[in-house]
C-alpha cells in the first residue's frame, strides 16, 4: 500500500488483532534511509538492528545514515544509490536491513503472521529485499503488478540461504531480451556460525484476470498458496482493461465484462483466494465469502486510519472529504510512469491539482520506475517517462509517453512525511492513492471524530 502508508505499526495493528497485518515493501531501502537520518527518534530502527543477524552490515548503515538528533532543519536528504540490474553492494544492504527492520518491528509483541507486499514492477530490489524479509521471519509474500512466476522458486532457495537469480525485461517483451539478476546471501554471511534455514513464506500473487491465475498455478517454479483477486475499484495501480483501451468522457479507463474475473476458475483451482477492490465493508466481506472466497484484501479503511503511515494532515483531510460527501478519485490512465491506470484521490494541495503538477520541475533521484533499455553500444541504460523529457528524449524515450506522467516515487515518499527538499527552498509534493470505497470511510468513524483505529476497522468489517 504506496511507500510506507501500510508501515509496520500499521501491519502489527492488524495482525494483533488475529488478521493478516502487510507492511508495504515498496521503496523500503528509502524510507529507512531517511528515516535514520531524522535521527530515529523514538529508536525503533536501531532496536530492531540489534536483533539483525548481520552486525557489521548494521554498523556501517548507521555510520553512513544515522544522525543524532536528525539532520538539520532546512537541508535535504542524503541522497541513496540509485538500483541497478548488477545489484551494488550498498543497495542490497540497505535492500536487506530496511526489509528486516520493517517485518521485525511489525511482528514485535505478538505471535500473528504479518506480511509483505511487493510490486512486481518494481523488479530491482526484489531479491535483497525478500531475503531481508525473510531474516526477520515474514509470513506471506504478496506481488502484483506483473507476472512472478519465478518467485517461488526464489523464496524457496533464500530459505536455504542459497543463491538465485531473477529476471528482468530490457526494451519491449517482443524483444525477448532479458537479463538475470544475480544474488548470493553467502556474500553478506559475517562469522563462521551457520546460518539456520529460514521459514519459507507462503506467496499469494496478485491478479486482475483469472487466465492469469490459472498460468501462474501452472508455471511457476514453486508453491502458490493462493491468490488475491483485485478488481480494477482497488487503489493504486490497475491492471489496464482488456482490449483496445477507451476512455469516458473525463479520461478514465472504461472497464468491462472481459475485465470480470471468473470465480468459478478460481473456485475449481482448489487453492484460497482473496477478493480485493472496495471490499471494505461488512456487506461485500459477506458477498465474497458467498462467492468461496477465504476472505477480503482491504487497504482504503487502513489507510486513513490513525496507525496508517500517511501524515496526520494528508489523513484527516482525505477523512474530511469522505464525510462531507466530497470523496473523489480519479483513474488516471497516464500519471504512472509504467504505463498501468493509477487511482489518484483528489486533494487540494498535491499533484493531483493541475496547477501544483504543472509548479514540479521534473527530476528522476529515486528511480525505482524507471525502465530498461539497451543503448547503441549494447549497454544497459535506465529510463523514466516522468524524468524531465529532454533526458527522456536524449534516451530514446517518445515524447508522447511522457506526457501526464507524475514522479511517484517523489510524490509517495512525500506522502508519509518523508519529502525531499529541493534546491528552491519548497518540498516534493505529496499524491495520495485509493480505492473507490473512499467515499465510504466515514462508517468507520465515532460521531464528530476524523480518527478511527485499525481495530475499528475490524470490528465493524466482522459485524453481523
Amino acid at each position: 500500500m504506496g511507500a510506507a502508508v501500510s508501515n509496520w505499526r500499521l501491519a502489527r495493528a492488524v495482525s494483533r488483532t488475529g488478521q493478516l497485518g502487510v507492511v508495504s515493501g515498496t521503496g523500503l531501502d528509502q524510507v529507512f534511509g531517511r528515516r535514520l537520518q531524522d535521527g530515529d527518534p523514538e529508536g525503533h530502527i536501531r532496536r530492531a538492528l540489534n536483533a539483525f543477524p548481520f552486525r557489521e552490515m548494521a554498523q556501517r548503515l548507521l555510520d553512513a545514515y544515522f544522525i543524532p538528533g536528525g539532520k538539520p532543519l532546512g537541508t535535504p536528504y542524503k541522497p541513496l544509490p540509485m538500483h541497478v540490474v548488477e545489484g551494488g553492494r550498498r543497495t542490497q544492504e540497505m535492500c536487506i536491513a530496511a526489509n528486516f527492520v520493517e517485518v521485525f518491528l511489525a511482528r514485535e509483541g505478538h505471535t500473528q503472521p504479518v506480511g509483505i507486499n511487493y510490486l512486481e514492477k518494481i523488479q530491482l530490489p526484489h531479491l535483497p529485499s525478500l531475503y531481508g524479509a525473510m531474516l526477520a521471519g515474514v509470513a506471506v509474500v504478496i506481488m502484483g503488478a506483473g507476472i512472478p512466476v519465478e518467485i517461488p522458486g526464489v523464496l524457496d532457495a533464500l530459505a536455504r540461504h542459497a543463491p538465485v537469480s531473477y529476471p528482468v525485461q530490457i526494451g519491449a517483451a517482443a524483444a525477448n531480451d532479458i537479463y538475470r539478476m544475480e544474488f548470493d546471501p553467502g556474500a553478506f554471511k559475517e562469522g563462521t556460525d551457520t546460518l539456520a534455514p529460514l521459514l519459507r513464506p507462503d506467496f499469494l500473487p496478485i491478479v486482475a484476470a483469472d487466465a492469469l491465475a490459472t498460468m501462474l498455478w501452472r508455471r511457476s517454479n514453486g508453491a502458490v498458496a493462493g491468490f488475491i483477486v483485485e478488481g480494477p475499484r482497488a487503489g493504486g495501480h490497475n491492471a489496464p482493461p482488456r482490449g483496445p483501451l477507451k476512455l469516458t468522457g473525463n479520461g478514465q479507463p472504461i472497464y468491462g465484462p472481459r475485465d470480470v474475473v471468473d470465480l468459478s476458475v478460481m473456485r475449481h483451482l482448489g487453492v484460497p483466494f482473496w477478493l480485493a477492490g472496495c471490499y471494505g465493508s461488512p456487506e461485500r466481506l459477506r458477498a465474497a465469502l458467498a462467492e468461496g472466497a477465504a476472505g477480503v484484501q482491504v487497504g482504503t479503511a487502513f489507510a486513513l486510519c490513525v496507525e496508517s503511515g500517511l501524515t496526520p494532515e494528508l489523513r484527516q483531510a482525505l477523512v474530511r472529504k469522505a464525510l462531507d460527501g466530497d470523496a473523489r478519485v480519479f483513474t488516471d490512465p497516464a500519471a504512472s510512469p509504467t504505463g498501468f491506470p493509477f487511482k489518484v484521490a483528489q486533494l487540494e494541495g498535491t499533484l493531483s491539482a493541475p496547477d501544483v503538477y504543472q509548479r514540479r520541475r521534473r527530476s528522476c533521484d529515486l528511480g525505482f520506475l524507471r525502465k530498461l533499455f539497451r543503448r547503441a553500444n549494447g549497454s544497459i541504460g535506465y529510463r523514466c517517462p516522468a524524468e524531465p523529457e529532454a533526458a527522456y528524449l536524449a534516451k530514446g524515450g517518445q515524447a508522447a509517453d511522457s506526457v501526464g506522467r507524475k514522479c511517484l516515487c517523489n510524490a509517495l515518499t512525500a506522502n508519509v512525511g518523508l519529502a525531499q527538499l529541493l534546491d528552491n527552498g519548497s518540498h516534493e509534493q505529496p499524491l495520495l492513492t485509493l480505492g473507490d470505497d473512499f467515499a465510504d470511510v466515514g462508517r468507520f468513524c465515532r460521531p464528530g471524530q476524523v480518527d478511527y483505529t485499525a481495530e475499528d476497522v475490524i470490528r465493524i468489517l466482522l459485524a453481523s
